[in-house]
């Protein structure tokens, strides 16, 4: 028996550009060992792991060597294929996540939405061997759920940064996101996250909603256009809806095949 596999670059309308995430839409559940070793295989910053339960659906995310508890590109990825590549007729689905809650993702026209929880934010001290990892100081530094956030003044800092990955990779932290101000959006950044499996993620959904609970505040905006500046680079739309921030972007199919490997225990 085989099962159906996708990848789709996310957050972008091209081909070769965002962030490409792998999609597996299952009947029901194969082990975490397994979703583990399918992940590594697909050696992308993400796998989505999919399964329909009364109506909706159940979805994980795995990078090559951890799962994590929100992923948005992988869930935009995912979103994606159920509504270009399995015949749903909807323009909505609800995700259920083991630690992020309910995760609605929308379709209008070419843009697909995700509603995903806001981001709680402390400032810190900005953690010295962090610093030197990245080899440049912040302005300011948080502390969000899961991740670090680093300010920095200009969106050239955030261009020119070359951080020490393996010395970043040393300090504990899940991931390092870094931003300033953009010169044509709103604001920029970019994240870093060796610590699991991934130096530089390409666009990363689930940073936005630190990423956007910060500059809402600061700009006074609720409505905020995003860039993240990786080599291959990708555009966001966010909107801050009290404690919820709806990220939007597009996504494209690069490939869909098969999974000819057993994977059920």
């Amino acid at each position: 028996m085989s099962y159906r596999i996708y990848q789709v670059d996310a957050f972008t309308s091209r081909v070769f550009r965002g962030n490409p995430a792998a999609v597996c839409i299952f009947d029901q559940w194969i082990s975490e060992s397994v979703m583990q070793q399918i992940a590594e295989e697909n050696n992308l910053s993400e796998t989505a792991f999919v399964v329909p339960v009364e109506g909706d659906f159940e979805i994980r995310w795995f990078t090559p060597v951890a799962e994590v508890d929100l992923c948005g590109h992988a869930t935009l990825a995912a979103a994606h294929v159920l509504f270009n590549h399995t015949g749903i007729d909807s323009d909505r689905v609800l995700f259920h996540s083991r630690h992020s809650g309910v995760l609605p993702v929308e379709r209008k026209e070419d843009l697909l939405i995700l509603d995903f929880p806001l981001d709680t934010l402390e400032e810190v001290k900005a953690p010295k061997e962090i610093a030197n990892a990245l080899k440049r100081s912040p302005l300011k530094a948080f502390k969000g759920r899961s991740d670090y956030m680093f300010i920095y003044a200009s969106q050239t800092e955030i261009e020119n940064m070359k951080p020490d990955f393996e010395l970043l990779k040393k300090t504990g932290a899940r991931g390092v996101i870094v931003t300033s101000l953009g010169n044509r959006v709103h604001f920029v950044s970019r994240f870093f996250a060796p610590a699991v499996g991934i130096n530089e993620d390409p666009v990363t959904g689930s940073a936005h909603t630190t990423l956007a609970a910060y500059w809402s505040r600061v700009l006074g905006k609720r409505k905020l256009k995003a860039r993240q500046l990786s080599a291959r680079g990708g555009e966001l739309n966010c909107e801050v809806l009290g404690e919820r921030v709806k990220i939007s972007g597009k996504a494209v199919t690069y490939m869909e095949g098969e999974i000819l490997a057993p994977i059920w225990d």
